[in-house]
């Protein structure tokens, strides 16, 4: 806790007896909303009992309400005068009369600040995380800490005390010296709140501290402490994650997103489980013809929107169908849906609709595929295949900031760069989520911080961090969680822009890269090596794998032997990362030097908008190499070899081509065997490595705190909305 506290104290050492400090101006964020194109519905009457496809089945006759704008819950009121009150973290102070009260630096660690008339007083609070200890232990932690800054240091007292409320405290009362010689008193009062300490410190010049000693008390004794209450919900009744908030509108819509699509909102005829067990979930079974090619599913008569609409086979046509349509512009549909008879030429504007499916009655519906195919369920897990509300799609361009779902959970409030807040859906046609609230803070600093103040439930944890909470020795190492994503990272060569039109420029730029050192200095240590595209733990994943190894001596041969014959004949060569203006980030200046001092060739990075990224590189523009990656959707090497190499697939963003492969990868897309469907992707993925058809970085590894208190957490190799899945145990948070 010293490193943590001390960082936090540095400017009060600073201000104690100078001048009252003047409030930092508030930033007012702005944002300029995008349009997400729309489709106009058309529906028309047939005979009854006859099957009806998406052009011809009538919309549902009841009207129901629309769903409200996300904001029930309002801000909490503001402090009386005189008294600071920070709900979110179960605080209330009260500062004498004349005191000022202000908000510290972002990112300082401090809750806030006070200052007494003249500013000869400076006091702070702040929350960091317990631990285990004893209160009187953890006092003189802190007591050092903050004393650590300064010099001549003399404890005058340490004691016992109490808060306005009852609640135990800790005080301790110490003179020193500051680097300029100038004395200080100091005052440190700490207490115990559901896991986390809480600090009122105050500094000040010896004289004016003793003459206002009557004042400083009453601060640092007014402190009451409560459960914290984000929007007014009581801590133990709200998942708390660290978030951000996307500038890209189509990052909201699960037929054009590249995330989550939010499943917390919406949810498909199937999903995963947290075992990866694919499950039903709209529908509530489902049959398949003897041939493999026809899927039935049943949907859940009980299964409701979230303003009680039931959900029918017009609602799940209509939401493949819009996402097929040409004026969505998704750039996922073909990877998860074009199986389905008719999708390809609806997305090529061939057709009116998907002729591959049926609407048997409106909780039947038939799907029919192209072929039979072992992995078709698992690719409706992906928002892509999600199920939306046709009305209030339509309702205007904004539509995704009162979405009305049929997920877990429906969105409560959205407060622009503040927080997002999600409610229990009651009437989950499933088992309800066990946590009523989910709260997603937004742009709050650093997570890990968060995470030690008790502010958010779980974060992701890396870099130099990392080795902290691998000590068996650190408080909190019990709460550390590790796994392997199945993830793979790469560097994607354009092979039809020159010069990785040939194969061996492409195979010179991979055998210049060095891996281990790579990893050791970009990663600090925190991935596998990758030589082909399938990760570890993926079924069909190759130990034998003849990867391209480091070898900058062959990698000039090959240059020399290109149809360039070497370095001066090659054109400019553009490298696209996702950045802002100028910066180079550390992963892409390890390349740019690797290149350089292994092949002699100097690149020009050009960034785009991290937000903006993955729609503009599918939209083509982009240099003949630029970043990307890949992460399981669904357990199965289909997912990562024909997605991302076969000849003219959506994610092929490289434009590799080679018919030996793609025969492969067709081969195994209709194999029910399953050993000889692996062995098909295992020699298609040696004759991509072969090619460099792209330049395999990593397989990432995965670094999660938990809180002890949240309970059915479980760290998957695949990205599972698990929220409905967590509880949370009260009596672990006292």
């Amino acid at each position: 806790m010293r490193t943590r506290i001390l960082s936090s104290l540095l400017i009060l050492i600073v201000l104690a007896g100078c001048n009252t400090p003047t409030p930092p101006p508030t930033a007012k964020p702005s944002a300029t909303a995008i349009a997400v194109p729309q489709i106009e519905p058309s529906a028309t009457v047939v005979p009854a009992g006859a099957p009806q496809t998406r052009s011809t089945l009538p919309r549902p006759a009841v009207t129901y309400p629309a769903r409200p704008t996300a904001t029930p819950f309002e801000a909490p009121e503001e402090s009386e005068e005189g008294v600071y009150a920070d709900i979110d973290n179960g605080l209330k102070i009260r500062y004498p009369d004349r005191w000022m009260a202000m908000p510290p630096e972002q990112d300082s660690g401090l809750l806030q600040y006070f200052a007494s008339p003249g500013g000869a007083i400076i006091a702070g609070v702040m929350v960091n995380p317990a631990g285990n200890e004893e209160l009187e232990t953890l006092g003189g932690e802190v007591r050092d800490a903050i004393l650590s800054g300064l010099q001549s240091i003399k404890v005058v007292s340490d004691q016992a005390d109490r808060l306005a409320d009852g609640r135990a405290a800790w005080t301790s009362v110490a003179t020193a010296k500051r680097e300029d010689d100038t004395s200080l008193k100091v005052s440190v009062t700490t207490a115990l709140n559901g896991g986390r300490a809480y600090t009122i410190f105050v500094f000040g010049i010896p004289a004016e501290f003793d003459q206002q000693q009557a004042d400083i008390t009453a601060l640092t004794t007014s402190m009451t402490l409560e459960q914290p209450r984000m929007y007014g919900i009581a801590r133990d009744q709200a998942l708390v994650l660290a978030g951000g908030e996307s500038t890209n509108p189509r990052e909201y819509d699960p037929a054009t997103t590249h995330g989550s699509g939010d499943k917390l909102l919406f949810s498909g005829l199937v999903s995963f489980d947290p075992q990866l067990n694919l499950v039903p979930d709209l529908a509530s079974s489902w049959d398949i013809s003897p041939d493999g090619t026809v899927y039935t599913f049943h949907l859940r008569p009980d299964a409701r929107f979230h303003n009680g609409r039931p959900v029918t086979t017009y609602d799940v046509i209509y939401s493949w169908e819009r996402a097929a349509d040409p004026q969505t512009r998704s750039d996922t549909v073909l990877t998860y849906l074009s199986d389905i008879v008719g999708v390809k030429e609806r997305h090529a504007g061939e057709a009116d609709f998907i002729s591959g499916l049926t609407a048997i009655d409106e909780h039947t519906l038939q799907v029919t595929i192209d072929a039979p195919k072992p992995y078709f369920l698992q690719k409706l897990t992906y928002p892509t295949a999600f199920v939306l509300d046709e009305e209030n799609v339509t309702s205007g361009a904004e539509w995704y900031r009162a979405p009305n779902g049929t997920g877990p959970y429906r969105l409560a409030r959205w407060d622009s760069f503040k927080s997002l807040l999600y409610e229990r859906n009651e009437d989950f046609y499933l088992e309800p989520a066990k946590i009523p609230y989910i709260i997603y803070p937004l742009y709050t600093g650093d997570p890990l911080r968060l995470y030690e103040s008790g502010g958010i439930d779980v974060t992701g944890i890396g870099g130099s961090n990392l080795p902290r909470f691998q000590d068996p020795d650190e408080p909190m190492h019990a709460e550390l969680r590790d796994g392997i994503n199945m993830c793979t990272g790469m560097i994607i060569f354009d092979n039809q822009q020159p010069p990785f039109d040939d194969p061996k420029v492409r195979q010179a730029f991979s055998l210049a890269f060095n891996r281990e050192q790579y990893i050791d200095i970009v990663m600090q240590n925190n991935a596998l090596p990758a030589y082909g595209p399938l990760p570890p733990g993926l079924p069909g994943y190759n130990t034998a794998l003849q990867g391209l190894p480091y070898d900058p001596e062959q990698a000039r041969q090959l240059l020399a032997e290109s149809k360039y014959g070497g370095v001066d004949q090659l054109p400019p060569i553009i490298y696209t990362a996702g950045g802002h203006g100028s910066d180079i980030g550390g992963s892409v200046s390890a390349l740019a030097q690797m290149w350089q001092q292994n092949l002699g060739i100097t690149i020009t990075v050009e960034n785009l908008e991290p937000d903006k990224y993955s729609d503009l590189v599918h939209a083509g523009q982009h240099g003949q190499l630029f970043s990307g990656g890949w992460c399981a959707d669904y357990p199965d090497p289909e997912n990562f070899a024909d997605v991302l190499f076969h000849t003219g697939a959506q994610q092929n963003q490289g434009h590799y081509s080679n018919p030996q492969v793609d025969a492969l990868l067709e081969q195994a897309r209709i194999e029910r065997d399953v050993a000889k469907r692996m062995q098909l992707y295992q020699q298609a993925e040696q004759l991509i490595v072969d090619e460099a058809a792209v330049l395999f970085t990593t397989h990432s590894l995965s670094h999660v705190l938990v809180k002890p208190y949240l309970q059915g957490y479980v760290l998957t190799p695949i990205s599972i909305p698990l929220e409905r899945y967590l509880s949370i145990d009260a009596d672990k948070m006292k």
